[in-house]
């Protein structure tokens, strides 16, 4: 690629304007341009002591908070990690294709929910479900077998008071090195945005639900 790039410098434009030459940082050393003429990513690096793993936490009311969190879960086993999902709110009655998929390519996939927040008849504890879920994605946490753990709907349970959330933020900080979490749910309470290194807001401005339109399949689970 920096071969690529250097070539690239040292043609002209088709309209006669030269394309960026290297510049020069403030210690003299060449700094390459992108053909935009920006800095490159790798002329962005320093020499600062990087973080073992990182924690990303997707909120907010817009859709799209799992979706991007498996999105993750892709790029993690592309790079031949081991992954871990751990569901606090889909019940185990409720079996969707990117569960079937990523337990296909080997992901650990474990539902504790009793299922979703308005489902009124479900014969579960949704206190009880909440603790056992998190029992378990702390001790995945300590034992730092999984390269990434994502925490689906956590910030419910958080929300909702059957979690206490400066327990989960001391379990998450003090995680086995080398393990990414990624949390997702809306309501994110502050503190776990002060330990994410990554907090997206999803924002909602029009969801289908609000027209009557259900969840479909292949799009929504």
């Amino acid at each position: 690629m920096d071969t690529c790039r250097s070539s690239h410098s040292q043609r002209k434009s088709t309209r006669g304007t030269p394309a960026p030459h290297l510049e020069s940082s403030p210690d003299s050393s060449p700094v390459p341009l992108s053909p935009l003429g920006r800095a490159s990513s790798s002329a962005r690096r320093t020499s600062q002591a990087q973080p073992s793993s990182l924690v990303l936490l997707n909120t907010g009311d817009g859709k799209g908070k799992s979706t991007a969190a498996l999105g993750v879960v892709l790029r993690a086993l592309a790079q031949g990690w081991s992954v871990c999902v751990v569901q606090f709110v889909k019940s185990s009655a409720w079996t969707t294709g990117e569960e079937r998929i990523c337990e296909s390519l080997g992901v650990t996939w474990v539902k504790g929910g009793s299922g979703f927040t308005w489902e009124a008849n479900s014969s579960d504890d949704p206190r009880a479900c909440a603790r056992a879920a998190w029992d378990l994605a702390a001790y995945v946490l300590d034992r730092g077998e999984y390269q990434l753990v994502v925490l689906d709907e956590l910030t419910l349970p958080l929300a909702f008071g059957w979690l206490d959330t400066d327990s989960v933020v001391d379990a998450i900080r003090a995680r086995q090195a080398g393990v990414n979490v990624v949390i997702t749910g809306r309501r994110a309470p502050q503190e776990l945005v002060d330990l994410a290194d990554v907090v997206t807001e999803m924002v909602k401005v029009r969801h289908p639900f609000d027209s009557g339109i259900l969840a479909r399949a292949g799009i929504d689970y």
